[in-house]
This record gives structure tokens, sequence and C-alpha cells, in this order.
């Protein structure tokens, strides 16, 4: 009688099993999620970042309502506006800027990750705060009176991801244009020009006619509009904002195409 074959064991390599290495990178999908999670941990754990993201906006709505400079119901989309700014643009812009000095972003060029990766993640990371950004500045308005007008849900989740995208989109082409210091500089001076004279706290009507004329082709005002249209219950009834919509898009396709070309890992 013939011996009977051994038992396989567990954790040896079984026979007909493919041992050849198998080189490569990770799916893009995935190396995008893990991207996107590392930047929402770096966000949510940089002090001045949620300075910036979360405290400033709720400070700026008690602010201009309590000044009168507008009422509650025009004065929070103009608010959520001014988050979707100070995230999606001035925060991207200097947290990129600053990594490429200390060489992260040298770190991360070495990796599969490329340039439209690195624009996806922080995008999506983005795209999470700005999410909290608006249902705490949301709640705080309704604890002070806010009743918004039913806007289309589509229509605004549409218009806070065209605004995310086209102003991330060019505060990571500035990030990748200058240095970290002049990145700062000039991404704080921006935001300060537009969260004043650039549409989002206060509406463009509310501007001198010529000047008004060129502030609503920027991506502030024309976020900012849209969100008034659809939130500003004395808005209700004069349609959705598809002007202000296609300005949006076309700054955010141009932007993107901007970051991905001048883009620098260092």
């Amino acid at each position: 009688m013939s011996a009977a074959a051994p038992a396989p064991q567990p954790g040896l390599p079984q026979a007909g099993l493919p041992l050849a290495p198998a080189p490569g990178p990770a799916p893009r999908l995935a190396r995008w999620r893990a991207q996107t999670s590392l930047e929402w941990r770096l966000l949510m754990t940089n002090g001045e970042q949620v300075l910036l993201t979360l405290v400033i906006p709720l400070v700026a709505l008690v602010a201009v309502t309590q000044l009168g400079l507008a009422d509650l119901d025009a004065a929070t989309p103009g608010i959520m506006a001014l988050a979707v700014l100070s995230s999606a643009f001035t925060a991207t812009a200097i947290a990129t800027g600053f990594e490429r000095r200390s060489g992260v972003l040298k770190y991360l060029g070495s990796t599969p990750l490329s340039r439209s990766g690195l624009l996806v993640g922080k995008v999506a990371a983005t795209a999470a705060v700005i999410v909290v950004q608006l249902l705490l500045i949301g709640g705080a308005a309704a604890l002070m009176g806010w009743q918004p007008a039913a806007a289309s849900p589509p229509v605004l989740l549409l218009t806070v991801a065209l605004g995310t995208a086209a102003l991330g989109s060019w505060g990571f082409a500035l990030a990748g244009l200058l240095r970290a210091e002049a990145t700062l500089a000039v991404a704080n001076g921006i935001f300060l020009l537009l969260m004043l004279a650039g549409g989002t706290v206060l509406p463009t009507g509310r501007l001198p006619g010529p000047l008004a004329a060129v502030v609503e082709l920027l991506p502030s005002a024309a976020l900012g509009d849209a969100l008034r249209a659809l939130l500003d219950p004395a808005l209700a009834g004069a349609g959705q904002p598809w002007r202000d919509l296609v300005v949006l898009a076309i700054w955010a396709v141009t932007g993107t195409a901007v970051a991905i070309r001048t883009f620098r890992w260092e």
C-alpha cells in the first residue's frame, strides 16, 4: 500500500499557486483614496487651518448680521461662499506651498502618485472639510432664525462641487507657480480682496456698475450669487443660476489644466 500524501502545511506556498513577483503601482482609485485620507488628516490636525476654515466664517456670519451689512437670509449664503473660498483656495494654496518647501511633495513625486492624483486627493479632502463647514454655518444660522429657500438639492450640490473645483484648482496652481512665502502672501491677499469686493459675502449688485460687471466673472462672485439665488428666500422663483454655474465650470476646467501643466514637485 502506498503511503498517503502529506497534508499541506498552513502558511507554506502550495503547488500550482502563482509565486512570481508582480511589481507595479496600486490601482489609480486606491492611490487617490489613500491620498485623500492623508490630506483629510493633515487638514484636521492643523490648528491654523481649522481657524481659517471653521472659526473665521462663523465669526464673519455674526459680524455681518450684527453690523447690519446684510440680513441673515442674504448673509448666510455669502458666508458659505466665503467658507468654500477659504478652504478650497487659500488653505490649499498655503498648505501645498509649504509642503513643497519641506520636501513632502518631493517625496510624493517619487511614488506612483501623479500630479492629477495629488490634485484629486486635495480637492476631495477639501470637499469633505467644506461639507463640515456648510453644516456648521447652516446650523449656526438656523439658531439665529435663518429659514432658507427650498433649493433644488442636485443644483445646490453641483454649485458647491463646481465652486470647490474652480477655487481649489487655482489654489493648487498658485502654489505650483510661487515659492511658499510668496504663496502665503498672495493667497491671503487674494482672500481678503475677494472677501471684501469679490462677490462672496456681499452680492455683486451692491458694487458700482463697472466693477460689478468685472466681478461677476470671478469664481468667488459666481459661487456667492449662485448660493444666494438658491438659498435666499427673497430670490425664490428667480430660476436656477445657470449662468453662474457656467462661469464656475469654465474656471474649474481652466484651473485644472493650468495646475496640472505648471505644477512642480520641488
